[in-house]
């Protein structure tokens, strides 16, 4: 009986322990815009201007707080006021 109880204790800690492993998602490359792809978090409209020229296509900014875009050919950025929230490289 002993036995019997220790074996389905042993067995029940083993599949908690399998159903709590997690997969990992590995990409390879830099992150978002380090190599200078695309305009880093939190980078003004300005600057972003300055560096990329002028965009294609800007979106007019929705919403509360105000979400706003700007099309360049490769990537879309996404502005929070005037400041960079993400940049998107298009496929």
């Amino acid at each position: 009986m002993h036995k019997l109880r220790l074996l389905t204790i042993l067995g029940l800690a083993l599949g908690l322990m399998a159903s709590a492993s997690a997969d990992t998602l590995k990409t390879s490359g830099i992150s978002a815009g380090e190599d200078g792809s695309r305009p880093l978090r939190g980078t003004t409209q300005a600057q972003v201007e300055a560096k990329y020229g002028s965009p294609a296509t800007k979106k007019a900014a929705v919403g509360d707080p105000p979400i706003s875009s700007w099309e360049y050919p490769d990537f879309t950025v996404y502005f929070e006021y005037d400041r960079v929230i993400h940049a998107v490289l298009k496929r």
